[in-house]
């Protein structure tokens, strides 16, 4: 008997250069993932920061507005005919404005100099940028068997006095917008670069020739008219991002006043090298200049 002996087949494993070539194509598969993914996360983080900073100067300004829309109003008569004994404003068909003055029941005097709508342009320690005010009423409410009242400040809250009042001052330590209510001030956003207020104001209204236009808070304090002669608010806010952006040297945005270049890779942190986007809303007052 014959046996046939077969050579077994040859076994061959890789080269160190190609062991090499794979490790390096692996790598560079890793780097380009990775930059993709780095990519990816920026544009997100971007796109995360602008929706961000939109729905806190949405609130801000919705906050702002409920006060602002209400300042100076008082409530009103809806009686189908006046009383010829009642002489108490409002008159029944009187329209909604500013109250020059009144005395509350509690003795407190509500002024329209001090208490409805007043600003400074540079507040000093204590002091606040806008300040709005308002009559504060009862009124029958179905969940109650007393009259209650529905009025809120910038803070949500409800005092027992006769004036409902909000103050908003920018906190350049914290870069925070509050409000004070009847109490101590309480943020309301942050990450806020510039809060600026102008007033819409209208002079010479009798002469047939009135003459509207936008004046700082000084100006309108000049006038002794003046804040009965605001027809409207207009409210500019700076708000600043968190994630830091790749900027070419020399970014800029135009601030409140329409006129300065601020360069966003200069700045200061925690600023430096971050998206910034300027709002502006203008707030028609119901009162529109009748006390004057």
């Amino acid at each position: 008997m014959t046996h046939s002996h077969q050579r077994p087949a040859n076994q061959r494993g890789v080269t160190l250069i190609e062991l090499l070539v794979g490790i390096t194509i692996g790598l560079l598969t890793i780097a380009v993932a990775m930059g993709a993914l780095m990519v990816s996360r920026g544009v997100s983080g971007t796109v995360s920061d602008a929706s961000d900073i939109q729905q806190q100067a949405s609130y801000a300004f919705r906050v702002m507005g409920q006060q602002l829309r209400q300042a100076g109003s008082l409530k009103l008569k809806l009686a189908a005919a006046k009383d010829p004994s009642d002489t108490t404003p409002p008159l029944v068909g009187d329209p909604v404005a500013f109250e020059t003055s009144f005395t509350a029941g509690d003795g407190s005097t509500f002024t329209l100099a001090t208490d409805t709508l007043r600003g400074l342009d540079t507040p000093g320690a204590g002091e606040y940028a806008l300040t709005v005010g308002y009559r504060n009423y009862t009124e029958p409410v179905y969940t109650s068997a007393s009259e209650q009242s529905l009025q809120r400040n910038c803070l949500g809250e409800n005092g027992t006095t006769a004036l409902v009042q909000s103050r908003f001052i920018l906190n350049t330590a914290t870069n925070e917008l509050r409000c004070a209510g009847t109490g101590q001030p309480q943020p309301i956003i942050r990450n806020v670069a510039a809060f600026q207020v102008r007033y819409l104001m209208q002079t010479a209204a009798g002469s047939g020739s009135p003459n509207m236009r936008y004046v700082d808070a000084a100006t309108v304090s000049a006038d002794p008219l003046g804040w009965a002669q605001v027809f409207g608010v207009e409210v500019c806010l700076v708000l600043y991002g968190n994630e830091p952006i790749d900027l070419p040297a020399g970014s800029t945005y135009t601030d409140c006043d329409g006129a300065t270049a601020v360069n966003m890779t200069t700045l200061a942190a925690p600023r430096n090298r971050r998206m910034h986007m300027v709002f502006r809303n203008v707030y028609q007052l119901r009162s529109q200049g009748l006390a004057g």
